[in-house]
């Protein structure tokens, strides 16, 4: 007797997580760290596009949203990098080699990589900001021929909040990619620039005519970053922001996230920044 094979759609339960193995927890910064996992099964394989995000789950403590950190070339390995701030993530950072996460997704929209390509691309982000924003650098990179000037803005609080500090001096000393880091207060040792990110766009070697801009950080970071933009001539379709606030399903079945017709974990969380400037400052959606 033949058995028809149910569709993978048909079977798979969105609210089910499916458990992963982490392979190693390296700390970031004072307060920020990276799991990289690997599926339980061996077999599973999650395909993301950068700016995607997971939902996380800590057995017996709760789960949140988290965006992807890892190279979409190669998605055999799951990674993330969070700070620990919340029951979740401070339950996370304590857990070591061996033990084991469940994961549902990936889920979300997706930085524009394909509109930006044979465009200038503007990359601002803020303090963990850059954690969502390392997939894309990777996928620009690897084909770095298909885009003009590649340019990374980065701020932090200090020097000892910099996260990836290996990779940007690799990505800024060989890949064709210019490379900004400024920080809110220096140290002895910093000799860099100080003060926020937005005072880096008005410098920054773009043409602003033929530039897309990705910006992820805190909301009052990106809202003056879209405006620093625009100033230099960025047009507000072509500055693209990232909202992860108020997830809970990651699927737009339980309204956690909505505002208007719009839910930020099905419809975002990469927008276009003029069709959701109206969510910035409000503090509950």
């Amino acid at each position: 007797m033949k058995t028809l094979a149910m569709p993978e759609a048909a079977v798979r339960d969105p609210m089910v997580p499916t458990p992963y193995v982490i392979e190693s927890v390296r700390r970031e910064t004072h307060d920020t760290f990276t799991l990289e996992m690997v599926p339980e099964d061996g077999t599973t394989r999650l395909n993301f596009k950068p700016g995607q995000f997971n939902m996380l789950y800590v057995f017996g403590v709760g789960e949140i949203p988290i965006s992807i950190s890892g190279d979409p070339a190669h998605p055999e390995t799951l990674t993330h990098t969070t700070r620990a701030v919340g029951a979740v993530t401070k339950a996370m950072q304590r857990l070591k080699k061996g033990d084991v996460l469940g994961v549902r997704g990936p889920y979300g929209t997706q930085w524009p990589v394909e509109e930006a390509m044979g465009h200038d691309i503007v990359i601002v982000a803020g303090g963990i900001g850059l954690a969502p924003l390392r997939p894309i650098i990777y996928r620009v990179l690897s084909e770095r021929e298909r885009f003009g000037q590649v340019v990374l803005l980065y701020g932090t609080r200090s020097p000892s909040d910099i996260l990836f500090k290996k990779e940007l001096q690799r990505w800024g000393g060989s890949f064709g990619m210019d490379v900004f880091v400024t920080v809110d207060r220096g140290d002895q040792n910093w000799h860099g620039s100080i003060g926020v990110v937005t005072n880096l766009v008005r410098r920054a070697p773009f043409d602003p005519l033929n530039a897309t801009a990705m910006v992820c950080g805190p909301e009052i970071m990106m809202r003056y970053c879209a405006h620093e933009l625009a100033k230099r001539g960025v047009d507000q379709d072509r500055t693209y922001v990232s909202m992860e606030r108020n997830m809970k399903c990651g699927i737009g079945l339980c309204g956690h996230c909505q505002y208007g017709p719009v839910f930020i974990c099905k419809d975002g969380p990469v927008f276009r920044y003029d069709r959701i400037r109206g969510m910035f400052g409000k503090r509950e959606i």
